[in-house]
């Protein structure tokens, strides 16, 4: 990894302010690497890399792995901008334009993996895309999937909306035979034009479905994790369906969707993205979300049918014929609000 100097910032320097402590000091203290279209990257220090989850949500995994920390995908919607905070990096377009990457992941990683006990699942991108464009240059998330594969028992997902992962494809089969993994390939819609509103630096949709049928075809099970779901904007019946079919046509073994949820850190990009692409729709999400980071459990709960009732169509799952042809009345039938 290539060591330069630092490169001088104020946001990191100022003597005025206190004394910055752990993380925070670790990510002062990071040596930069590259700057290219406003993106800066820095190494960091870390302690750990396997962290254990603690969420109010109930989440199908204990740990998490993060190899970096921000993203350069810029999605308006991103819940994680808040980790940057943790750093005293309170700007939220920070989060996009300072890429941390961690050190000796793999050595770290192997000396962690003793706390992890079976039957409970490792997730790895579950703030930051693994497979970012930093990914190309420092391998981070190589290194660590090259770790992985040496241990055996393990239950492993990787999330992701870059097509890079097909690059790890021959190893992540490899941790395949002896582990539990799967990919899950973020889409949130079909269309290019709106996803590139959306997610201005993540590869097209298409780009992220072909990703799909390259891993299945190359033994790594890989499903589409649609998500978020945006209401008003990609939670149309129609648009949902176009996900659904495309991934059941890249072989995906699963889709599933989950609704938005909108944390303070993340309103302060998304709200004003929204007053200045769909401005008819900032009173329905102010009102939506106005004291409550989340939707009603009753879109939740639609959303699960109506994605159900899309997987029978297309025959996604062990659904029989009789199902679909029910499913493709079903799903004419259903609106989320």
């Amino acid at each position: 990894m290539a060591s330069l100097p630092l490169i001088p910032d104020a946001e990191f320097h100022d003597e005025r302010r206190p004394k910055l402590v752990g993380i925070a000091r670790m990510a002062a203290e990071g040596e930069a690497l590259r700057e290219g279209h406003n993106v800066e990257y820095f190494t960091l220090g870390t302690r750990s890399l396997l962290n254990r989850v603690v969420s109010k949500r109930q989440l199908p995994f204990t740990w998490a792995i993060n190899p970096y920390r921000g993203c350069e995908f810029a999605c308006k919607y991103c819940y994680a901008r808040y980790s940057h905070e943790f750093m005293e990096l309170r700007d939220s377009i920070d989060f996009e334009r300072k890429i941390f990457v961690k050190q000796h992941a793999a050595a770290l990683l192997r000396s962690e993996l003793k706390n992890v006990k079976r039957g409970e699942g490792i997730a790895i991108g579950t703030a930051t895309d693994p497979y970012q464009p930093a990914e190309r240059r420092y391998e981070v998330t190589r290194a660590i999937l090259e770790e992985l594969a040496r241990h055996s028992g393990l239950e492993i997902g990787i999330v992701t909306k870059s097509n890079l992962v097909t690059r790890d494809a021959e190893i992540l089969r490899q941790i395949g035979e002896r582990n539990r993994i799967s990919v899950h390939v973020t889409v949130t819609t079909m269309d290019t034009e709106l996803a590139r509103k959306l997610e201005p630096r993540a590869p097209r949709p298409d780009l992220r479905m072909e990703a799909v049928r390259q891993l299945n075809l190359a033994g790594v099970d890989a499903g589409v994790n649609c998500a978020p779901v945006l209401p008003e904007i990609t939670d149309g019946p129609r648009d949902l369906e176009e996900v659904v079919k495309a991934a059941s046509e890249a072989g995906a073994k699963h889709c599933f969707a989950m609704p938005l949820f909108l944390k303070p850190c993340a309103a302060a990009v998304f709200m004003p993205f929204l007053e200045e692409k769909f401005p008819h729709l900032v009173k329905l999400y102010r009102a939506r979300y106005a004291d409550r980071a989340f939707l009603p459990k009753g879109y939740g709960e639609r959303l699960s049918k109506l994605m159900a009732a899309l997987r029978r169509k297309y025959g996604m799952g062990n659904d029989h014929a009789r199902n679909r042809q029910r499913a493709h009345i079903e799903v004419a039938q259903m609106e989320l609000f």
